[in-house]
């Protein structure tokens, strides 16, 4: 099985290196304008393959691609340190209105899957792009809010002392400042929160919540600063992305996808739990929230929506 990646940079190239250390797909194809760094990350991550698993790396051009069951967009300008989500889209708009087409061109049948931010807007402009090759939205898929979701059950499960891994909770929306933390929604061995936390003594106040939704909204900035760019999280949702997909797991994540209409606005694309696997998008799964947390997500969805339209 084929997983062609285009974009050989920081997310791009640990995508590929998480997918051999994961033994996801056969072979990984690496894509990027500059050929010599596409050439240098195949060659490296190919060096690990007798220590993991027997996929074949290479680089390649879009011809390449002919085959694939998934193809990985990871190209564009990165966020810089200092910089909101929003800034690189005009530029990136512009470089997926060239390598989307092209894709479809070789991998006429694969599923799409966006890393690039702004992811949201990102995927929605995917998915017209996809449309004018004659490709269905539900075979469009946004990384979305993912690794948001993830941190949020990490947090959650160090705070209450329980494995993350039996922490259920999501973060919907945009995958940015307006992101919403279903706090209403979060279950652990079955129980909500609230019933589990009374039962084990643990402490979940308006302090709490308000501290681990800082740290869940912040984080991406702290590691910017950091170190520059961000990239092991990322990748990670990837690889399990692409092993749902190629093994058609029909898992359910916080992916986005394009919606007819998300809390009365029409015409957007953000995360929500959405079953999917080897088709792409197989249905949404609307969560039932209380009040303040819809008046939240419909703020989120305007916001995305606003950008996209400021960007028509």
């Amino acid at each position: 099985m084929k997983i062609a990646i285009i974009g050989s940079g920081l997310v791009g190239a640990t995508t590929a290196y998480s997918l051999v250390t994961e033994g996801v797909g056969r072979q990984v194809v690496l894509i990027d304008v500059n050929r010599e760094r596409a050439n240098a990350e195949a060659e490296d991550i190919r060096h690990a393959v007798p220590f993991t698993n027997p996929l074949e790396v290479m680089a390649g051009d879009y011809q390449d691609l002919t085959g694939a069951r998934l193809v990985i967009l990871a190209a564009g300008a990165g966020q810089t340190p200092g910089e909101d989500r929003i800034a690189p889209l005009r530029r990136n708009a512009e470089i997926f209105a060239e390598i989307v087409p092209r894709a479809l061109q070789y991998a006429p049948d694969a599923v799409l899957l966006v890393a690039t931010n702004p992811v949201d807007v990102m995927t929605h402009l995917t998915v017209q792009y996809a449309a004018s090759c004659g490709v269905p939205s539900q075979r469009v898929i946004g990384s979305g809010t993912s690794l948001d979701s993830a941190r949020f059950r990490a947090l959650l499960g160090r705070h209450i002392g329980v494995d993350a891994h039996h922490v259920h909770g999501y973060v919907i929306g945009e995958h940015g400042d307006s992101e919403v933390l279903a706090w209403s929604r979060v279950t652990v061995a079955g129980m909500p929160l609230k019933h589990f936390c009374h039962q084990q003594q643990v402490r979940m106040d308006e302090l709490v919540r308000d501290r681990i939704e800082g740290q869940v909204r912040q984080v991406a900035y702290r590691i910017l600063e950091g170190k520059g760019a961000t990239y092991y999280g990322i990748a990670s949702a990837l690889t399990r992305i692409a092993r749902i997909v190629l093994h058609d797991e029909r898992a359910i994540m916080t992916v986005c996808t394009a919606k007819q209409d998300v809390a009365g606005v029409n015409d957007v694309t953000l995360s929500l739990p959405h079953l999917f696997g080897g088709p792409g998008i197989i249905s949404t799964l609307p969560l039932p929230l209380v009040p303040d947390e819809r008046q939240k997500l419909a703020a989120s969805a305007q916001k995305i929506r606003g950008i996209i339209d400021l960007l028509d």
